[in-house]
């Protein structure tokens, strides 16, 4: 059984409407993982940090989470372009504030994490 007249070349413009919407789909799901994963990056150098300045006293935290980050990845995951420390009286800050990597060029997915720890405070008995 043969195709009719009027569906010749019918398969071909299906195949040209339907790939374009499945690799679009696939740069979606490939450049949502990416961004989650900057996402975690960012937020495990904000709680390291967070956790360094809560047992420090407060302070020490940025470049506690600056460490972390160069010794845990490098820029194709995460670019870093700031790393806020604020601490109050009882409370210490870290906030990592950089963009995640993506798959079109010229395009910035930005990224910011926070996490705050109590500052622990040792005294005698």
């Amino acid at each position: 059984m043969g195709l009719r007249r009027s569906e010749r070349g019918s398969a071909t413009l299906e195949t040209v409407v339907l790939w374009p919407a499945v690799f679009l789909l696939i740069f979606g799901i490939v450049h949502a993982g990416l961004w989650f994963h900057a996402r975690n990056v960012a937020l495990s150098a904000a709680r390291e940090g967070a956790r360094a300045a809560s047992v420090d006293g407060g302070s020490g935290g940025a470049e506690r989470a600056a460490d972390f980050l160069a010794s845990t990845t490098d820029d194709s995951v995460l670019r870093v372009r700031d790393i806020r420390e604020a601490a109050g009286t009882d409370v210490v800050t870290v906030t990592v504030i950089g963009s995640s990597t993506t798959l079109i060029p010229g395009w910035r997915v930005d990224v910011s994490q926070t996490a705050t720890a109590p500052i622990r405070r040792w005294s005698d008995p």
